[in-house]
C-alpha cells in the first residue's frame, strides 16, 4: 500500500432547509391560517480518529466531501428531516490544518477521538412561525442558512515512541529490520528509505513503537534530499535515537548535521530525549572505534552506544536504553529480567 502522509480536501456542511409558506385549506375550516413548517438544519462534517487507517492514501482519489442538506418543511406544521452528518474517518495522529497551512484545526492524537470541524446550517422558519396578531396570515418564509465550506490540508504524524533519525545510509533501515517484525527495503546506497516505516519491539513485557523516517542531509530543511517534511513523523516520540554511521570519516560533522536540521525544522524535537550510537561498528578496528566514539561523544556530550545492527553489538544494550525512556514517559516500570523470546521470527533483548 502506497504510504501518503498529506492531503489537501475540500469540506461542506448541509445547508439548511427552507421554511415552508402554507395554508390549512380543509373543508369547514373557515379560517385556517398558516401552517408552514420549518426546514431542517443541514448535517455537520465530523472527523473521527481511526486505528485501523495508517495512511491518508484513500484522499487521494476522493477529494469533495459534502454533508447532506437539510429537507425543506411541509404544509401542515411538517418540520423538514436533518441532513446527516458526515463522519470522515482519519488515521490517528492526524492534525487539520487551514489552507494556508497556518492555523491546527484540529489535531486527532487518540483512537475514537471526534471533532466537528463544520456545522450545518439552521433550517428556515415556515410561515407558521410568523404569525401572530398584527400579521394572521404571513405569506412569506425563511430559507435554509448557507453552510460552511472549507478547504483543508491533512497531515499524518505517525504515533511512535521511539524515532530513528540519522544521514542516509546510517542503518537505521537495518536496526529496525533487526529488533522488531518490520521489513523495510535495505541496500547499500542513500535514501533507500523513502517514506516513514514502523515496527513493534518488545523488552520484557514492554511493548513501544519505532519510526525509521528517511535520511535527512545539510539543507534538508530548504528542501535537500528528501527535505525535512518526514520530521513531523517523529514529534510525538518520547526518544530520538540518533545513528551515526562509523564508516564516515568525520562522525562528529555528520552528528552535528543532523542536530543542525533538527534545530532548523523546530517542533521541540531538539529538546526530546536523545541516545546517540555509532553504528557499523563490526566494520572498524578496536582503535578507529574507540577514537570515534570519543569524537562522537564530544560532539553530542553524551555516552555513546557502540552498535551494530549487521553482527547484534550492542543491539541490547541500546534497546534498553531507549525502553527505559519510553517507560518512564508513560509511568511504566521496566522490568530488570532477561525475558525468553516471545516470538519465532521476533528478536527479543
Amino acid at each position: 500500500m502506497k504510504f501518503l502522509d498529506q492531503a489537501k480536501i475540500y469540506l461542506k456542511a448541509g445547508d439548511g432547509g427552507n421554511g415552508c409558506v402554507g395554508f390549512r385549506r380543509e373543508k369547514f375550516i373557515e379560517f385556517g391560517g398558516p401552517d408552514g413548517g420549518d426546514g431542517g438544519k443541514g448535517g455537520d462534517v465530523v472527523f473521527e480518529a481511526a486505528r485501523n487507517l495508517n495512511t491518508l492514501i484513500d484522499f487521494r482519489y476522493a477529494q469533495h466531501f459534502k454533508a447532506e442538506r437539510g429537507a425543506d418543511g411541509g404544509g401542515a406544521n411538517c418540520t423538514g428531516r436533518d441532513g446527516k452528518t458526515l463522519v470522515v474517518k482519519v488515521p490517528v495522529g492526524t492534525e487539520i490544518l487551514s489552507e494556508d497551512k497556518e492555523v491546527v484545526l484540529a489535531d486527532l492524537s487518540r483512537d475514537g477521538q471526534r471533532v466537528t470541524l463544520l456545522r450545518g446550517g439552521n433550517g428556515g422558519f415556515g410561515n407558521a412561525h410568523f404569525k401572530g396578531p398584527a400579521n394572521q396570515a404571513p405569506e412569506y418564509a425563511n430559507p435554509g442558512q448557507i453552510a460552511e465550506e472549507a478547504w483543508v490540508w491533512l497531515r499524518l504524524k505517525l504515533i511512535a515512541d521511539v524515532g530513528l533519525v540519522g544521514l542516509p545510509n546510517a542503518g537505521k533501515s537495518t536496526f529496525l529490520s533487526t529488533v522488531t517484525r518490520a521489513r523495510p527495503k535495505i541496500a547499500d546506497y542513500p535514501f533507500t528509505t523513502l517514506h516513514p516505516n514502523l515496527g513493534v519491539a518488545h523488552v520484557g513485557e514492554l511493548e513501544f513503537v519505532i519510526a525509521d523516517i528517511p535520511g535527512l542531509i545539510e539543507g534538508a530543511h530548504e528542501g535537500a534530499g528528501l527535505g525535512d517534511r518526514f520530521l513531523g513523523h517523529v514529534e510525538r516520540c518520547a526518544v530520538l535515537l540518533h545513528l551515526v554511521d562509523g564508516t564516515e570519516e568525520d562522525v562528529a560533522a555528520s552528528y552535528k548535521t543532523v542536530r543542525k536540521e533538527l534545530k532548523a525544522y523546530g517542533g521541540a524535537l531538539t529538546g526530546k530525549k536523545e541516545i546517540v550510537a555509532l553504528n557499523k561498528c563490526d566494520a572498524l578496528t578496536p582503535e578507529a572505534r574507540e577514537e570515534k566514539a570519543a569524537a562522537l561523544a564530544k560532539a553530542s556530550r553524551k555516552k555513546v552506544m557502540i552498535l551494530s545492527g549487521v553482527s547484534g553489538e550492542g543491539r541490547t544494550e541500546t534497546l534498553r536504553a531507549v525502553a527505559k525512556i519510553v517507560a518512564f514517559a508513560r509511568d511504566e516500570e521496566l522490568p530488570e529480567e532477561e525475558p525468553e523470546e516471545k516470538a519465532e521470527g521476533e528478536w527479543t533483548p
